[in-house]
């Protein structure tokens, strides 16, 4: 995957790919590839197509992808820019706003019933959902060669 997760899947390296398009070209490449056929099929060809299609299948994910790649930038692919790109490019904002939101559910039901024993359990809960959906963003960008193989379970 190489050249992406785009290219492993046969796709036009373009972030406003439709669902049913990006569907098609895994199953596509499934058929072709996939380790049950008769001829044994390419394992190798399966597990990229598998993990393009893994990264490719939401819309926030082929914009990822597509910006990894470079795409509207200048000069083609951003090479060393890479993480960097993904880091920086609207990943504080995100996490601004996921801070805001669970210190207004805090806040408002504090505020709604007064401070009681379980207000605890409101802060604890507001905090959790912090921490469990924002570890993304507090995350650091992923080196340019790392596989995304197996990174479908931790979503």
């Amino acid at each position: 995957m190489s050249d992406g997760p785009f290219a492993a899947l046969g796709l036009p390296a373009r972030p406003d790919l439709t669902d049913d398009e990006v569907r098609a070209a895994w199953r596509r490449a499934a058929a072709a590839a996939h380790p049950d056929r008769d001829d044994g099929g390419d394992p190798a060809a399966f597990a990229a197509a598998a993990a393009a299609y893994t990264t490719l299948r939401t819309l926030t994910g082929r914009r990822e992808a597509y910006a990894d790649l470079g795409g509207g930038q200048e000069g083609g692919r951003a090479g060393s820019r890479r993480g960097l790109t993904r880091r920086w490019r609207g990943r504080p904002v995100v996490l601004a706003l996921r801070m805001l939101v669970a210190t207004g559910i805090s806040l408002g039901a504090v505020l709604a019933v007064g401070w009681q024993p379980a207000s605890y359990a409101v802060l604890t809960g507001a905090l959790t959902w912090l921490a469990r959906t924002a570890r993304r963003e507090l995350a650091p960008a992923r080196p340019a060669g790392l596989s995304r193989g197996l990174s479908w379970w931790r979503r």
